[in-house]
């Protein structure tokens, strides 16, 4: 007979991914072993293996070493983005948050070649890290570019962008710090819209229906993929507003 026990739940949340799944080639494995003592922050763990102890607040001017300016990137995938950015910023403080291992690999080994040491990564579900592991009003900004957009009906519920994650980036960001959003699925943009629209901390820093194209954001194999097959790319950015 098999076990009537459920296996236990840990969240009752969406998470920031979808399946922690595949293997990394050896490629990866030598560039996790050579890069992750400097780049990985070592996280404290709750139940789950890429939850975050909710008592685990870094301090980002000991872990960088400055005092500047921070950006997150939530689902960095392969980091092109953000190893972009960081090394074209070296002034400003990047943290990428993913969950696959093989995509960590790589930010690192092309963060290692672009000399980006102003960046570090972190291995956990990003509510997490933006509910335990920042503190309160530690970044100026937060970017969820091209998020998993559940595009079937049955499965909008996990959706990573809903009143719920709004409070919890309010609670990361500045005041006056910026949230930015972009994706290639109509009624999921629709979604983050009416769901940011509608969030009292935040406020639009656009006019019209969408935000121009944020000239930050670097044009990946992702996007170009979803352009070919005719969907149409749509950038949101809000404001967090100055009172708390």
């Amino acid at each position: 007979m098999p076990d009537p026990t459920p296996e236990p739940r840990f969240r009752e949340r969406p998470v920031s991914f979808v399946r922690r799944s595949g293997r990394m080639s050896d490629g990866q494995e030598r560039a996790w072993a050579a890069h992750a003592e400097f780049y990985l922050l070592d996280v404290p763990r709750g139940d789950a293996v890429t939850s975050v102890r909710a008592d685990s607040t870094i301090d980002p001017a000991a872990v960088w070493g400055r005092e500047a300016p921070l950006i997150v990137e939530i689902g960095t995938g392969q980091g092109h983005q953000i190893v972009h950015a960081a090394a074209t910023r070296p002034e400003v403080d990047f943290l990428a948050v993913e969950v696959f291992r093989a995509g960590l690999a790589r930010t690192m080994l092309d963060a290692d070649r672009e000399g980006a040491k102003n960046l570090r990564l972190v291995e956990a579900n990003a509510p997490e890290v933006l509910e335990h592991l920042l503190p309160a009003a530690s970044v100026d900004e937060l970017w969820v570019f091209f998020p998993d957009p559940w595009h079937k009906s049955k499965h909008n519920k996990r959706r990573l962008i809903d009143e719920e994650f709004a409070a919890i980036a309010a609670r990361a960001l500045k005041p006056g710090g910026t949230l930015r959003l972009a994706t290639d699925w109509e009624h999921y943009a629709r979604q983050m819209r009416t769901v940011l629209d509608a969030a009292p901390d935040f406020q639009r820093t656009f006019e019209g229906e969408w935000a121009e194209r944020f000239d930050g954001r670097v044009l990946t194999a992702f996007e170009q993929k979803g352009a070919r097959v005719g969907r149409s790319i749509r950038d949101l950015a809000y404001r967090r507003a100055d009172d708390r």
